[in-house]
């Protein structure tokens, strides 16, 4: 199996931005508006962005990796990555994906 380090820390970080960003959505906003604490939306956005944005460079440099020369995709497959990091159970659904995707190679 032909990875380089990029692309296994791009999935990693799709793992950890998708479980962020699940927080986000079920734990930190609804303490925001039920229970009056928007601390915790402060504190988990903030981590999220900080993963939303490290996706989507991890994401260009894997797409660019000369290790997995067999992987190399087009430009319009940031798209999918930018649309899977939006939607709440993308990341996962990606991950699994490339993890097929991997194995073939």
């Amino acid at each position: 199996m032909a990875t380089g380090k990029t692309f296994d820390l791009f999935r990693k970080t799709g793992i950890a931005e998708g479980i962020s960003f699940i927080v986000l959505l079920l734990i930190a906003m609804p303490l925001k508006y039920f229970a009056g604490l928007p601390v915790a939306v402060t504190i988990v956005g903030s981590i999220h962005g900080i993963l939303f944005i490290a996706y989507l460079v991890l994401a260009w440099e894997a797409r660019n990796e000369p290790v997995v020369v067999k992987w190399k995709k087009p430009v319009a497959w940031m798209a999918t990555c930018f649309i899977a990091s939006i939607l709440p159970f993308g990341p996962f659904v990606l991950e699994n994906r490339l993890k097929k995707e991997q194995v073939m190679l």
